[in-house]
């Protein structure tokens, strides 16, 4: 018997904005089966493995990311999923990982009297070649006033050094000034990080792909943390400043390496549509190990982003169960190097395995195994960034409706964040895609505490079984998944896809 009777009716006529109410679903009994395999000690098993200390917080790269992408792939297996490239369950990426000299650093910025200098422990550095700058002019890029961001001109920030703070709530406009930034080359951006008050507490190392054309076409640019990077650049004027910068970094060491991609496929049972897919993501690296110190060093990354990890498997193997698979394939992906600028999801889109223009929908998973939300306890829900973006989000609506889980809209995270995690490689690619989450913050975020015994699997299990469904009635759906064109925050999105030629 096929499934067509769980498909009640089309979600092209859902609205976007001040949806209605979706309507029921009547789920199948073979594909409520596999849904009931969805269980919390599986997940806990997973995760205690992915998130444990002899990963070491699966640095990309490193050999705990390395065991982590083995594990994976041996779940992908066991779910029976094809593998992802030919006979294989990983997509290779010849990287180069550059890692700062620090020997000779120095970073002062002077106004008024008033002095700032780095401390190497503060900044993490994106240069490709030695820099030296002497009292360089200081342009303050303001990005909270958008007035100054829609109307910024090349001529306004040539040869400066630009500084900036960039947090969730700026992404969008910071998007609309990289345009011109691009163009114009700043001498070296300056970006604060007032989410890292004391101290850097993430990668400080970067990854290139030597095969990306723009990889080395952007202005240097470092990350500043500290309270005293954060009080100097609130202390300056938006725009031209009567601040200097003098700066000396020596270039970079520079050594290959080799970093994957973990793929697996459900394929499709539909003869013209199995070649289309849906996808399943969530990347599996994160911060690694701080270098020195007393006391837990690891970033174990339980939630951030095991949590994802170990859905993705887990879904994997309920839906592997199914006696007949759904019309569309299913693509179950895991990515390196997202905490280190989206690298891992940004290197398959520029070499796809599947091809762009046959992707459905992305639909990543980031966060959804801690409960204790900084904005209240979140038992029995979850959200998605770009809420009102896509015809994404009426599926996951439904399957939350028939699985228990509440989907509601965050009115500031859901555009905030859209460009935060992997689901914005695939979007700036045109493919609709969007991120599911359960907090989007939480005690121990980026911290050596957020380990696998905080995690409520009883709920990440409920997630999940909503998760699954979704997917489901993405692939099974002969009507594609669309982007909202009524929303002009899409625009961009559907004219990338417009050029992929995406059904």
């Amino acid at each position: 018997m096929r499934y067509r009777s769980l498909f009640v009716a089309s979600l092209t006529c859902v609205c976007f904005l001040g949806w209605s109410e979706p309507p029921k679903t009547d789920i199948a009994p073979e594909v409520q089966t596999a849904l009931d395999g969805i269980g919390a000690s599986s997940l806990k098993t997973d995760l205690s493995y992915i998130a444990s200390d002899q990963l070491e917080g699966r640095a990309s790269p490193s050999r705990g990311l390395d065991l982590a992408a083995d594990y994976i792939a041996a779940q992908f297996r066991r779910a029976g999923l094809e593998p992802g490239v030919g006979d294989s369950y990983f997509q290779n990426a010849s990287m180069i990982v550059e890692e700062p000299d620090f020997s000779h650093f120095e970073l002062k910025l002077s106004a008024g009297g008033r002095e700032f200098s780095a401390k190497p422990t503060d900044a993490v550095i994106n240069f490709q070649a030695a820099l030296d700058l002497t009292g360089q002019r200081v342009f303050k890029l303001n990005l909270d006033d958008e007035a100054l961001v829609q109307h910024l001109t090349a001529s306004q920030v040539e040869g400066k050094v630009v500084i900036l703070e960039i947090s969730p709530r700026t992404r969008a406009n910071y998007r609309l000034a990289a345009r011109v930034l691009r163009a114009a080359k700043p001498a070296l951006l300056i970006a604060v990080d007032r989410r890292n008050p004391s101290g850097h507490a993430g990668p400080r190392q970067r990854l290139v792909d030597p095969a990306d054309p723009e990889s080395g076409a952007s202005s240097p640019r470092v990350s500043l943390s500290g309270d005293a990077a954060a009080h100097f650049y609130a202390s300056l004027k938006p725009g031209d400043t009567d601040a200097t910068a003098t700066v000396s970094m020596a270039a970079p060491h520079r050594t290959p390496v080799m970093l994957r991609n973990v793929i697996g496929v459900l394929r499709g049972s539909d003869p013209a549509l199995r070649d289309t897919c849906v996808m399943l993501t969530a990347h599996y690296d994160h911060l690694g190990m701080r270098p020195d110190g007393g006391g837990d060093r690891i970033y174990n990354g339980a939630n951030d982003d095991g949590s994802g990890t170990v859905s993705v498997m887990e879904v994997a193997r309920a839906l592997g169960r199914l006696p007949q698979h759904p019309r569309r394939s299913i693509v179950f992906m895991t990515f390196f190097g997202e905490e280190l600028g989206l690298i891992g999801s940004g290197y398959y889109v520029h070499h796809p395995v599947w091809p762009l223009a046959r992707i459905v929908a992305d639909l990543n998973l980031e966060q959804v195994g801690r409960t204790d939300s900084t904005e209240g306890r979140q038992v029995s829900n979850a959200t998605l960034t770009g809420f009102d973006y896509s015809s994404l989000t009426g599926y996951v609506q439904r399957a939350g409706e028939a699985t228990g889980i509440k989907l509601y809209k965050n009115a500031k995270a859901s555009d905030d964040y859209f460009a935060a995690s992997d689901n914005f490689s695939f979007a700036a690619a045109g493919v609709p895609a969007e991120t599911l989450t359960v907090a989007f913050d939480y005690p121990d975020y980026h911290a050596v505490g957020d380990e696998w015994q905080k995690i409520d699997y009883d709920n990440m299990a409920k997630v999940d079984r909503a998760v699954a469904l979704a997917l489901f009635l993405m692939a099974d759906s002969e009507q594609p998944v669309r982007w909202n064109e009524s929303n002009p925050k899409t625009m961009p999105y559907v004219t990338a896809g417009k050029r992929q030629g995406l059904e």
